[in-house]
């Protein structure tokens, strides 16, 4: 771990990511302390600006705190995005060790299962599929999920079919190990790195994806999300604009520490890599 560190901490924008990314995960954590009560509440006059009445935000169309909805909306949008991700790997690991370990037919069968779902624009699907179930949480994390494990199974694929030919595979073989054990204790550990790294980035485009659906009104109706608040504001731009500025800003802030960390991780489980990167450079 301390290599680990001593790797990551190198890339400056990394550490700076991270910082953030803990601050968005603070807010979210304490947004019931911070702003107690629903956030649908009424807290002052409409369209107050940024400052006054002691809105530090300011307040949307109907006098609700713009902060408040900002604080509580990152504990839905966290929630959604590492829910999703993990069903995502959950399908995508599965799927792309099969293809990769087994080879043959089951590979050419995963693989076409595969392709037919990156055949499909993946917003369109993820619009039809929460129209078809009603948009609510569970919904939105289904559809999210299902448009987000075909990546994750080629990955996957890939690392395995460059591990299944090694020694330590073929000597785990040689001792009588299952197929099943041999995937999850000597492969599955190997194939991390690429793994870990892609669902930094997977989090980041679901919580793009879900402010996407929550902005076309196609969110949980029952939750402040960033999404529906930057959807709210956008027929009162000009009369109100920080009702869409600064959700528009605590999304931007969160995607770019998800895709700066995402790089970090990168250089710091693959330090040949980044070697590479900064002898190009």
């Amino acid at each position: 771990m301390k290599d680990f560190w001593r790797r990551y901490r190198r890339n400056k924008g990394a550490v700076l990511g991270l910082v953030i990314l803990l601050l968005v995960m603070l807010m979210a954590a304490t947004a019931p302390l911070l702003f107690p009560g629903s956030p649908w509440d009424m807290a002052g006059a409409p369209f107050s600006p940024p400052g006054e009445m002691g809105m530090l935000l300011g307040t949307d169309s109907l006098g609700r705190d713009v902060a408040a909805g900002i604080a509580h909306g990152a504990r839905i949008s966290l929630l959604v995005g590492a829910v999703s991700t993990l069903a995502a790997l959950l399908v995508g690991v599965t799927l792309g060790a099969i293809a990769g370990y087994l080879g043959g037919i089951a590979d050419d069968v995963v693989m076409r299962f595969t392709e037919f779902f990156q055949t499909i624009p993946s917003f369109v699907l993820a619009i039809l599929l929460v129209a078809i179930f009603t948009p609510s949480i569970g919904s939105v994390v289904f559809a999210i999920a299902v448009v987000s494990w075909p990546p994750v199974a080629r990955v996957v694929r890939a690392e395995f079919l460059s591990l299944r030919g090694r020694e330590f595979v073929q000597a785990a073989e040689v001792l009588g190990k299952s197929r099943l054990a041999i995937v999850v204790t000597d492969i599955l550990p190997n194939a991390l790195s690429p793994i870990v790294v892609l669902s930094s980035l997977m989090v980041a485009s679901a919580i793009l994806l879900e402010s996407a659906l929550s902005f076309l009104g196609l969110g949980d109706p029952n939750l402040m999300t960033w999404g529906f608040l930057i959807g709210s504001g956008r027929s009162v731009i000009r009369l109100a604009w920080w009702m869409s500025v600064f959700p528009g800003v605590a999304i931007f802030l969160t995607v770019l520490a998800l895709n700066l960390v995402g790089e970090g991780l990168s250089d710091a489980l693959n330090p040949r890599l980044a070697r590479q990167r900064g002898a190009g450079a």
